[in-house]
């Protein structure tokens, strides 16, 4: 069982390593691809124009979160007060607020991401892969194992004739460090 909790930690240990150099790559294409767009648009429609829609975005950014975001806000208080689970309206909060700021930054593929995080016609589309990656880093920093029973034919282990893949077995990881 050491060695199955040893594990656990060690590969939560080696992605948070990776993550910030990831993060870093991540905004360097970013950046890069956001300079090609930029000039895209500038040679369609001219420098000014593509000055004012950078702008206009970042206006529109600001607007848009106080807005998503204050009602975000509030339906999880009354969420929470009406003694709900407020999990649909976290996410939403959690999405207007990851959108607003991409639409104040200047650029227009982070202007489309955060139209499409901020918006609540779209949030409903983001909501379970937040809800998915919550779940993934919550389970990986709690060092859950997934184990299949073994397959021996005697005793109690027994499992001929069951179906064994969505068998669930609970158990609890002690660190005895």
């Amino acid at each position: 069982m050491r060695e199955i909790n040893a594990s656990a930690t060690n590969v939560g240990r080696r992605r948070r390593g990776r993550g910030p150099l990831l993060v870093l790559l991540g905004l360097l294409l970013l950046a890069l691809l956001e300079i090609f767009v930029l000039i895209q648009v500038g040679e369609q429609v001219g420098a000014l124009v593509t000055l004012l829609l950078l702008v206009g975005f970042s206006v529109l950014g600001v607007w848009l979160m106080r807005r998503e975001g204050g009602r975000a806000w509030r339906e999880l208080r009354r969420a929470v007060q009406a003694g709900e689970t407020p999990s649909r309206q976290i996410a939403d909060t959690i999405l207007v607020v990851m959108g607003g700021p991409l639409l104040v930054l200047p650029g227009f593929v982070t202007d489309a991401v955060g139209l499409l995080l901020a918006l609540p016609v779209t949030r409903p589309v983001f909501r379970p892969l937040l809800e998915a990656s919550i779940a993934r880093r919550v389970f990986l920093d709690l060092g859950t194992v997934r184990a299949k029973p073994s397959s021996s034919t005697s005793g109690r282990g027994s499992t001929r004739g069951r179906d064994t893949a969505d068998e669930v077995i609970e158990g609890e990881i002690i660190d005895e460090d």
